[in-house]
């Protein structure tokens, strides 16, 4: 059995609960706590979990949204069964042997 382990990235909904429905809405917030980054930045951000984040970036959005790291970050885990692989159980090709066939000729016939 095999783990997918993926961050499920919740900015977006708490921006919702604070009432800030555009990403444009986090510009001056950043600015103010010293974060210079770009709109096309901030959209990103929001709008896709990011593969890295500044830690900066990190304590200014929940300072903003007044929630904690893990308000914003969820660790979600999928666990997948491994198929199972053919001729894993029971009897292989090598094992099984054709019946016998009988021919029989009809009846009257070459007698």
């Amino acid at each position: 059995m095999t783990k997918k382990l993926t961050m499920l990235w919740h900015l977006r909904q708490l921006m919702a609960a604070k009432g800030m429905f555009q990403t444009t809405d986090l510009v001056e917030p950043l600015r103010e706590r010293g974060i210079e980054i770009s709109r096309q930045m901030i959209h990103r951000t929001v709008t896709k979990p990011p593969q890295r984040i500044n830690t900066d970036l990190l304590a200014a959005l929940c300072d903003i949204l007044d929630c904690t790291p893990s308000d914003l970050l969820e660790l979600h885990v999928e666990e997948h069964r491994q198929a199972s692989v053919v001729n894993d159980h029971g009897a292989g090709i090598g094992d099984i042997r054709p019946i016998r066939a009988r021919v029989r000729r009809p009846d009257g016939i070459g007698e």
